[in-house]
């Protein structure tokens, strides 16, 4: 299954195939991506908080976006009426750039066939394509039990092996002036983590919001990385959320095999023994 859909593909899909999650979610307002899909979304859809469906934020010293655990998720698929015969499309208001890359990476990890619509909620409403409103009209399946792998996901302990072994490449997907420490607008230490590489995941889009072709991906990957194998990258950012964009966009490029250090920047500060670099 490709892990990008385009709008006319997913609307010709039977319903009873598909389950299609909307991500819709904005940091400053945390309440507006459910107002949005309240007002219209994709017919069928369910919708996903960030904070609530796809973090547990309960969780300390794992960053601002800490993953939910194995039941808890479990427990939403459920909820929205996911069955296994099911595959999954997540879209949301940025191109896949915040919460639907979270979901896909989420999924991924479960071993669940997933995919993102490309150009999001834009692409569907310029492709005219119908919508309706109210909320979701779902109907739970039995309970079913997901389990992450491990292997896909880093954490302090390996994450500083690896960097002691200068055995990983890290691309940091935040925008150049947080990178270099110009500005922190969210977390309370600037910079980056030392050796650690700028892939701005907007960067990834076209003028239209839309993935840019596998190609040319490929190619800014590969001159970014100096053709690192992709098993040695390792994706971060703010809080573990826009890092999967980046990730997305290797396996759009048939760059497989990265993985994500999951409590990103804002979980790296929350020891400040750390070491922490500037570019400024």
């Amino acid at each position: 299954m490709n892990v990008l859909i385009d709008a006319h593909s997913l609307a010709a899909l039977p319903a009873r195939e598909v389950l299609i999650v909307d991500c819709r979610f904005e940091l400053s307002d945390p309440g507006k991506g459910e107002r949005e899909f309240l007002s219209a979304h994709i017919p069928g859809a369910v919708y996903a908080n960030l904070d609530r469906d796809l973090s547990d934020l309960s969780k300390k010293n794992l960053g601002r976006h800490p993953l939910p655990d194995e039941r808890t998720f479990s427990k939403t698929l459920s909820r929205w009426g996911w069955t296994p015969r099911q595959r999954i499309t997540a879209y949301d208001g940025a191109g896949g750039a915040l919460a639907a890359a979270r979901l896909w990476w989420l999924l991924r990890i479960c071993g669940i066939e997933a995919s993102v619509l490309d150009g999001g909620w834009r692409a569907w409403c310029e492709a005219g394509l119908p919508v309706e409103q109210g909320e979701a009209r779902t109907r739970p399946s039995t309970q079913v039990e997901v389990r992450f792998d491990p292997a896909q996901i880093v954490l302090y302990d390996e994450l500083e092996r690896l960097r002691a072994r200068d055995a990983l490449l890290l691309l940091d997907a935040r925008g150049a002036a947080r990178y270099r420490g110009e500005v922190e607008p969210i977390d309370p230490v600037a910079g980056h983590v030392p050796g650690a590489l700028n892939r701005p995941f907007s960067d990834n889009l076209d003028v239209t919001g839309r993935f840019k072709s596998p190609q040319q991906l490929q190619q800014e990957f590969a001159t970014l990385t100096k053709n690192r194998n992709p098993l040695e990258v390792v994706h971060m950012c703010g809080s573990g959320v826009t890092a999967a964009h980046n990730l997305l966009a290797m396996e759009v490029a048939g760059l497989h095999g990265s993985r994500l250090f999951a409590p990103s920047w804002s979980g790296y500060i929350s020891d400040p023994r750390r070491p922490v670099a500037k570019d400024v």
